[in-house]
């Protein structure tokens, strides 16, 4: 198994927002505040559907902005994201723990993305990321 160490998670402006209502309600997309757990589900859901349409940038591919392998972070958090689905909402510790150190690499990296192409993508993924990360860890059946 791929470890990665064992970074917090917390908002950062580069991938929800400048302190808008958006931002405060824990809302990772542009247009919408998630408030319930259908529309926790949805929002994941449309996110990773969106992200399974989107060709990874050919630009960015083998770049290691600040260290970040951002093929293996794309990776890992799709990796989580696709067993949080997979468990019915729910992710194990460790996954969990992946997720959050997945959100701190994007929070370092996004801002130095100068390829607007990059710059959507990996905000989506890490939109997507927060919203499986903010469940916590659950136990999995």
């Amino acid at each position: 198994m791929y470890e990665r160490g064992g970074l917090g998670c917390r908002a950062s402006p580069a991938l929800f927002g400048r302190g808008d209502q958006r931002a405060r309600c824990g809302s990772l997309h542009q247009d919408e505040c998630v408030n319930s757990p259908t529309e926790h589900i949805a929002a994941v859901g449309r996110l990773w559907r969106e992200r399974l349409r989107a060709a990874f940038p050919a630009g960015l591919r083998g770049a290691e902005p600040r260290g970040v392998d951002l093929v293996m972070l794309d990776a890992d958090i799709a990796g989580c994201v696709s067993t949080w689905q997979t468990n019915g909402g729910a992710l194990d510790a460790e996954r969990h723990r992946i997720l959050r150190e997945c959100i701190a690499d994007l929070e370092r990296v996004l801002p130095g993305l100068d390829d607007s192409e990059g710059f959507r993508y990996f905000g989506r993924l890490g939109r997507l990321a927060r919203l499986v990360a903010e469940g916590g860890p659950r136990p999995v059946d």
